[in-house]
């Protein structure tokens, strides 16, 4: 896809969503109807598309009762089947970007992206599974390239917090940042909060199949990356943070596996000091640690064999003590969940040599903002878009497969955000 048709002025649509019928699409669906205005010369043209038509068009009649916009019940539906390639080609000419919502992502989403690069369609997904997005890097980022074409992965909750948030704290940091913890807190109602299962069973598969995450990473055959400064510090798989004041323990997600992908294009492409990074997930109290500890072992030996797996995939509700079901969360559920990014970074002031001595720096920065699957997620994901259609400019030059950080990192993304209710903060910044 030529630079120019970036904005999509050569096309029917701007953005299709692909999966709008399923559980997170649909919410995809009404955040696109919201930001409708900011499309090119304001205003976007889109289309929604998946494999039932019926169900497509229900949708869409709900998102025009809940959102009071009865126009959206004459948005344009493509039939498109991951199983039928010829239906996502005809998807993909008609499309400037495709929003892929159909997971999990190592089960129907190469079939999407090779459509994409081969029709001139930008991708963006919202995928936390680090299997597949760096297998479709090491598969398609060439090809990719050559046509001029995006593909960005993990455009939802996973990764865009921590990518941007790290971009975000390098740049109110007055010196050399060399290395950041981040810790996620999450806060639920008196409803509570679930997941829906189709992140479950990513995880699931994922779990399953980690040793083919090891012998991917191999063929890159890429170098470690130089440690800049004092070695960022090891904790434990449970431990009490003071930072947060509650135990935590490692997050399982993508935003480590993304933030030194990012890391890495950035040193090798503009020669910048990597940020060495750890993420953690604040869990509670005492209680809470052994609840966390059983399922952990329970789910770690299940997914060694086919039928704990299939176990899992049956009853979410019972393996995952009722943090994954295949309900998802209610409405309300929604409304009273909200979530707390922390990063907690340090290095050395302007004028020090990160070479010699301890950190004489430090940086606290936070990332505030609603439920974070079905809520934030459809809000990274639809701005991501935007931020592509709008500023063409700012993109790297070519195309190819990208980290959300490596492709938006010289955009407005992250004011985009702030406007959207996902919210970026200093919180304070000092000589230790």
């Amino acid at each position: 896809m030529a630079a120019g048709s970036r904005s999509g002025g050569d096309r029917p649509y701007h953005i299709i969503v692909f999966g709008a019928s399923g559980f997170t699409g649909r919410f995809v669906v009404e955040e696109v109807a919201r930001a409708a205005s900011e499309g090119p010369g304001g205003s976007l043209r889109w289309a929604v598309a998946g494999r039932n038509r019926h169900r497509l068009e229900r949708v869409l009649q709900q998102a025009a009762v809940d959102l009071s916009k009865p126009e959206l019940k004459s948005v344009e539906i493509i039939v498109a089947d991951v199983a039928h390639p010829e239906s996502l080609e005809i998807m993909c000419k008609q499309g400037a970007i495709v929003l892929n919502c159909v997971g999990p992502y190592r089960f129907y989403g190469e079939p999407v992206v090779k459509a994409c690069i081969e029709n001139g369609a930008h991708y963006i997904d919202i995928c936390g599974e680090p299997q597949f997005l760096e297998g479709m890097q090491l598969k398609f980022h060439s090809k990719a390239e050559a046509e001029g074409v995006f593909v960005i992965g993990s455009c939802g909750f996973d990764s865009i917090p921590a990518d941007m948030g790290i971009f975000y704290t390098k740049s109110q940091f007055k010196g050399t940042l060399t290395a950041v913890e981040s810790f996620l807190t999450v806060n639920t109602g008196p409803e509570g909060g679930c997941i829906h299962d189709a992140t479950w069973q990513s995880a699931i598969f994922g779990f399953a199949d980690s040793t083919s995450l090891r012998s991917l990473r191999k063929k890159f055959g890429h170098k470690p990356l130089p440690v800049v400064g004092a070695a960022i510090k090891k904790r434990g798989s449970f431990f009490y943070s003071k930072e947060i004041r509650q135990y935590s323990i490692p997050f399982m997600g993508s935003d480590p596996s993304v933030v030194k992908r990012t890391q890495r294009y950035l040193h090798q492409e503009h020669q910048q000091s990597p940020v060495q990074y750890t993420a953690y997930v604040g869990i509670g109290g005492a209680f809470s640690v052994v609840k966390t500890l059983f399922a952990g072992l329970m789910f770690w030996f299940m997914t060694k064999f086919s039928i704990g797996r299939s176990l899992l995939v049956q009853f979410p509700e019972v393996f995952s003590f009722g943090v994954f079901s295949k309900a998802g969360p209610s409405k309300k559920q929604m409304e009273g969940t909200s979530f707390c990014l922390s990063f907690f970074g340090e290095g050395y002031s302007d004028g020090r040599d990160p070479s010699h001595g301890k950190p004489d720096a430090a940086i606290t920065t936070q990332i505030k903002g609603p439920e974070p699957g079905y809520i934030a997620t459809p809000i990274t994901m639809v701005q991501a878009a935007i931020t592509l259609l709008n500023e063409p400019q700012s993109l790297p030059k070519t195309g190819g497969v990208y980290t959300p950080g490596s492709a938006f990192a010289g955009t407005t993304l992250i004011d985009r955000l702030n406007k959207h209710g996902v919210q970026f903060c200093l919180i304070n910044a000092q000589k230790t």
